[in-house]
């Protein structure tokens, strides 16, 4: 029997928005969507990875809906200005008017590019996010972030555009490679890690069943995953306080993204994993949290295996100055102080604005000698 579909629901005034979790949604997608719509007409953003195996479920899924499609390049480098240029030019060709709906199918990087290219077209269009990845599921598609990388960093050009619908898929988390899957599921623990211990130690006794395929395991997380962001969103649209929460672990990650030139040598929720192991270390040697917290942290990555120290990411890094270096083009930078996502225990995490950097450093030479 099929498990109903749940809905979680991102209250912000005259930007809130429905995100439905459930099996089946792309199938019924016209259904979902066609309330929200002035005329029959969607533009449909993909990649060619996600197009192959989804596009066509899609768009028998929207029925009677006429939908314009642009497949874009699968990876990271599609995130820049190149792709984005391209991507806003094809929805002015296509005539794509400000009631109309854009469509992201894809990953991160796919409702990054597309939400930032709704955001800017005609002043702002309405965009509806329909994640394909475990990742995108839990994170990126909820919570208006839309945005590009740029040569000094990831995510640093981009605008606040909420989505008017997201439309979680569970089914769609099938045909995730291993690894692509582990790498979201780096985001999914992040919300145990920074704010609810018992979501943490349900994941260490269902995060094996949860990554064999277990579809019911796979919708209770990514509905707590929603849940706990479109809370912490509702509190803070613009990330101007608890809303950096969210950045647990991604100041390390950015860097090491950075550092392996945003590349396959590192997935996002890879570097999260890591980052957050790294945060947790950082915290225990400041004198946060209690000395076996790490290694709890990093024996469930490992259980689950992920990666879980800088010894696994292959190839050079830089050494714990260069890493710094790369620190400092952070988006968390205020005022050229860099603001860490801390942790007094499992579920007990904080933004902490002024930072022993020495002790930065020391973690970070320490984790790559051990390389």
């Amino acid at each position: 029997m099929t498990q109903k579909a749940d809905t979680i629901r991102v209250d912000l005034a005259d930007r809130s928005y429905d995100v439905r979790i459930g099996r089946g949604l792309l199938a019924r997608a016209g259904t979902e969507i066609s309330g929200l719509l002035a005329r029959p007409r969607v533009a449909v953003i993909s990649d060619e990875n996600v197009a192959r195996l989804h596009l066509d479920a899609l768009l028998r899924g929207l029925g009677e809906i006429e939908a314009a499609t642009l497949i874009l390049p699968a990876g990271e480098a599609t995130k820049g200005w190149a792709e984005f240029s391209r991507t806003v030019d094809w929805l002015l060709s296509e005539r794509i008017e400000r009631r109309d709906i854009v469509i992201a199918l894809g990953g991160g990087v796919i409702g990054d590019l597309a939400g930032f290219a709704a955001a800017v077209l005609r002043r702002g269009v309405r965009f509806v996010q329909i994640p394909a990845s475990l990742l995108a599921q839990v994170d990126s598609s909820v919570g208006g972030k839309t945005g590009i990388n740029s040569q000094y960093g990831k995510n640093l050009i981009g605008a606040f555009h909420q989505p008017s619908l997201v439309l979680a898929d569970i089914d769609l988390l099938s045909t995730l490679p291993e690894r692509d899957f582990l790498s979201g599921y780096g985001e999914v623990v992040k919300y145990g890690l920074l704010g609810d211990a018992d979501f943490f130690a349900w994941l260490e006794t269902n995060g094996p069943a949860l990554a064999a395929g277990d579809a019911r395991a796979r919708q209770v997380a990514v509905r707590r995953a929603v849940e706990m962001k479109a809370r912490i969103v509702e509190r803070d649209e613009t990330e101007q306080g608890d809303r950096a929460l969210l950045n647990l672990g991604h100041t390390f990650c950015h860097a090491l993204e950075a550092a392996t030139g945003y590349s396959d040598r590192l997935l996002h929720g890879e570097g999260v994993a890591i980052g957050c192991a790294l945060a947790f270390e950082l915290s225990q040697r400041l004198g946060l949290c209690a000395q076996e917290t790490p290694s709890r942290v990093r024996a469930h990555l490992r259980d689950m295996g992920m990666k879980t120290e800088l010894a696994d990411i292959p190839g050079d890094l830089p050494d714990a100055d260069g890493l710094l270096s790369l620190m400092a083009q952070d988006k968390k930078v205020v005022a050229g102080k860099l603001r860490f996502v801390l942790a007094r225990a499992i579920g007990a995490a904080f933004v902490a604005g002024d930072v022993d950097m020495a002790s930065v450093r020391g973690v970070l030479a320490d984790a790559l000698r051990a390389r």
